[in-house]
C-alpha cells in the first residue's frame, strides 16, 4: 500500500492547519514533521508544542522525524505530545537498539532513518525492530533538494532484505519527489512517500497531493 506523507517544512506556519487539511482531503494518509537542532543538520524546525497543535488539528498518524544529536532526551516530550511514529538516525544513535526500544516504550512506532552516505546493512541488526525504514534519498536539513539517483538501490535493498527475513517494516523515502522522480521510487519498492515542496508550493496542497497520489499509484500497476 502507496501512502503519501506531506512534509509541513514546506508548508506555511501561518497557515498551518487548514493547509495540513488540505494535503489529508487530496488523500495524504499520514504527516511528515521535519524536527532539526541545528547541530545534526543545519538548520531549526519545530518542537513538541507544533506536534500537540497539529495533533488536535488533523485525525492521521503524525511521523515525527528527529534529525537531533540526542533523541533519547525528547522521545517521551513527542511522544506525550501526540506523535504516532518516531524516527532517529542511525548515524547519531551510539545505543540505537535501546534508543527504538524507547519509543516503542512511548506508545509510538519507532523508525530508524539513514542518510544518503550510509548502507543499508549498518540496520541488519535492529531491522526486527522498526515499523519503518526511512532512506534519506537527499541530504537532511532543507527541503527543495534534487533527488539522489543511488537511493533507489538502497530501497530495493531494503526490500529484497525484508523478503528474505520475511520482516514487515515499511520502506519510506524523503527528499526531492516529484512526479519525475515518484514512480521510479515507488516501482523500487517505496511504501510512503514523503515530499514536502511538490504537495505546498504551488498553491494548492489538495490537488498536488491528489495528483502525485495519482502517479505513484498508477506506477503499482
Amino acid at each position: 500500500m502507496v501512502e503519501l506523507a506531506p512534509s509541513i517544512l514546506s508548508a506555511d506556519f501561518a497557515r498551518l492547519g487548514a493547509q495540513a487539511q488540505a494535503a489529508i482531503a487530496g488523500g495524504a494518509t499520514v504527516l511528515h514533521l521535519d524536527v532539526m537542532d541545528g547541530h545534526f543538520v543545519p538548520n531549526i524546525t519545530i518542537g513538541p508544542p507544533v506536534v500537540t497543535s497539529l495533533r488536535k488539528a488533523v485525525n492521521v498518524p503524525l511521523d515525527c522525524h528527529l534529525m537531533i544529536e540526542r533523541p533519547d532526551e525528547l522521545i517521551p516530550a513527542f511522544a506525550e505530545a501526540g506523535a504516532d511514529w518516531i524516527s532517529v538516525h542511525q548515524e547519531v544513535c551510539v545505543h540505537l537498539d535501546r534508543t527504538l526500544r524507547l519509543i516503542a516504550s512511548h506508545g509510538c512506532k519507532p523508525g530508524v532513518v539513514i542518510n544518503p552516505a550510509t548502507p543499508v546493512h549498518f540496520l541488519d541488526e535492529v531491522l526486527p525492530l522498526v515499523h519503518h525504514v526511512l532512506v534519506m534519498s537527499v541530504n537532511p536539513g532543507f527541503g527543495g533538494q534534487t533527488f539522489i539517483p543511488s537511493s533507489l538501490k538502497k530501497i530495493e535493498t531494503l526490500s529484497r532484505l525484508r523478503e528474505s527475513r520475511r520482516l514487515d517494516f515499511r520502506i519510506e523515502v524523503d527528499g526531492g519527489i516529484h512526479q519525475d522522480t515518484v514512480a521510479d521510487v515507488v516501482r523500487a519498492g517505496a511504501e510512503i512517500l514523503v515530499t514536502g515542496s511538490a504537495i505546498f508550493e504551488h498553491g494548492n496542497p489538495r490537488e498536488s497531493a491528489r495528483q502525485l497520489l495519482r502517479s505513484a499509484l498508477e506506477a503499482t500497476g
